[in-house]
């Protein structure tokens, strides 16, 4: 079909207008964040709606597209809403209408299959987000339910294969590592929740509620790398908590749903384990919880917006670690730390939420872990030995470990077995909360002394507990003492593989 003469666009548009079905009177529209339907009066003759994305109310003014094509936004946002998609969605292509001039607008309307490749090329040139291209996409889509301008259901593919859309690099800060944070930031950060978990244990009247919320949230993000949206979504249901007494810590299981699904029915629920040792954190925070009166659907977090999530996470993180730190750089953080720790990319699919296995490429591409490999077969080591002599310098001479003060020098007779001399303790053992020798060993405040023939008698006796408990429980894997022992185990012969490598 020709492109018809600028003077002529209302008289046109007014009979492609008619082509298409009446609008309705009211239209619905599912919420997920607040879990309910809501409706809009008045579509078909109001100028402009009030949208709820994300538990935040936006303002949509249709007018502002024109007499002449508000009435195929309204259209476009009905089509939309018909297809499932989530409101933020819909909110997105709608608004990338928006960036289109009028004169290309007109052109992408008429210009039909024959003619489109032409007008889609002239995108390009002009400034306009990927939004924009997804958008005219489906207006095409809705012209082609409805046999306007030359368009069908046949050429339903076509649009979406045939016409590109422009290729930008979203991973660029996660390629040059900028998305990350730094080994001392993850260290402040994890100082930050082990002293607030002591306090919410030993002093919880000291904890106001404020603060405890937000140490919940930022321990959402940085544990799990879950997003604003998500950690606003948790509810008192979502909640697990096992605890035999009140002398044991709790084990805290937190079930939220998959974020960033195009289609809400794409978004399945996921269920992640709280590290034992922050766990009464979100105890404290669940207790008061429930005295304030929340149960069953009340929010945990007691947010109405992502917005709310995200500000206050950013406000504590930057507060902890002196820079700025927003809730998705410890999302990609995490998903990072999986990856360098050996995962497999369904594993971290499942991890994030993905609902392709292959978004997540770009963490494999970057893992030290990776480049390891690369390199040693390459014959080539410069990334690996930097990442060695991060994680070998926090050993100690027996030197250094003579001149700490006594109560950072470990000593301990667990078990019936004399311990010393195996390293040092950066912030002394009186101020540790947990066993100082079954515990040293895997904690990032411990020093080791770099004598390896040291640590090969600590592991060779600590074998012989665990041998003791194995026949007294007749091989109960599952008793507190014997898992403990057990991660003692392991962390011993880390801190031995590594002497040996280093050696």
């Amino acid at each position: 079909m020709a492109q018809a003469d600028i003077n002529g666009i209302p008289d046109y548009l007014t009979s492609l207008a008619a082509s298409l079905p009446e609008l309705p009177h009211t239209v619905r529209y599912y919420d997920d964040f607040d879990d309910c339907v809501r409706s809009i009066q008045n579509f078909a003759t109001c100028d402009s709606v009030v949208l709820y994305i994300n538990g935040t109310p936006a303002n949509f003014d249709f007018s502002e597209f024109g007499q002449d094509y508000s009435y195929f936004a309204k259209h476009l946002f009905f089509h939309l809403i018909s297809e499932d998609l989530r409101i933020s969605t819909v909110y997105g292509y709608v608004a990338g209408l928006r960036h289109i001039d009028r004169k290309t607008l007109l052109d992408l309307l008429t210009a039909g299959p024959t003619q489109i490749r032409q007008v889609w090329a002239r995108l390009f040139v002009i400034d306009i987000t990927t939004p924009s291209f997804f958008a005219v996409k489906a207006l095409l889509n809705l012209f082609s339910q409805h046999h306007l301008c030359g368009w069908s259901p046949l050429y339903l593919e076509f649009i979406s294969t045939a016409l590109p859309v422009p290729v930008r690099d979203k991973y660029s800060k996660i390629r040059t590592g900028d998305a990350f944070l730094s080994v001392e930031e993850e260290a402040q950060v994890v100082s930050y929740m082990e002293d607030m978990a002591t306090k919410c244990v030993h002093n919880p009247e000291q904890v106001d509620d404020d603060a405890l919320g937000a140490s919940g949230m930022l321990l959402c993000s940085y544990l799990f790398g879950m997003r604003p949206y998500q950690i606003a979504q948790v509810t008192m249901r979502d909640m697990r908590i096992w605890q035999m007494s009140e002398a044991e810590t709790p084990s805290i299981h937190i079930t939220f749903k998959m974020a960033k699904q195009r289609r809400q029915s794409s978004a399945f629920p996921m269920t992640r384990r709280v590290k034992l040792e922050w766990s009464p954190m979100i105890a404290l925070l669940y207790r008061r919880a429930k005295e304030n009166g929340l149960d069953g659907d009340d929010r945990l977090f007691q947010v109405t917006s992502t917005r709310e999530v995200s500000k206050a996470i950013y406000d504590l993180a930057t507060q902890i670690t002196g820079v700025e730190t927003s809730a998705m750089d410890f999302r990609h953080t995490a998903a990072q730390r999986l990856v360098d720790a050996g995962a497999s990319q369904e594993e971290l699919a499942e991890f994030m939420g993905h609902a392709d296995i292959t978004t997540g490429l770009v963490y494999f591409q970057t893992s030290p872990n990776q480049a390891e490999r690369v390199n040693k077969a390459l014959a080539i080591s410069s990334v690996y030995q930097q990442v060695a002599k991060i994680a070998h310098a926090q050993f100690i001479s027996p030197e250094e470990l003579a001149s700490l003060k006594e109560e950072q020098q470990i000593a301990g007779v667990p078990h019936g077995i004399p311990i010393a001399g195996i390293g040092g303790c950066a912030i002394g053992q009186p101020s540790c909360p947990y066993n100082p020798i079954t515990s040293c060993y895997g904690c990032r405040k411990f020093m080791p002394v770099a004598d390896i023939e040291l640590h090969k008698r600590v592991l060779k006796d600590m074998r012989d507990v665990v041998r003791f408990f194995v026949d007294a429980s007749r091989a109960d894997g599952e008793s507190p003492a014997f898992l403990q022992l057990r991660r003692t185990l392991v962390a011993i012969q880390l801190v031995v593989d590594e002497l040996e490598g280093r050696n």
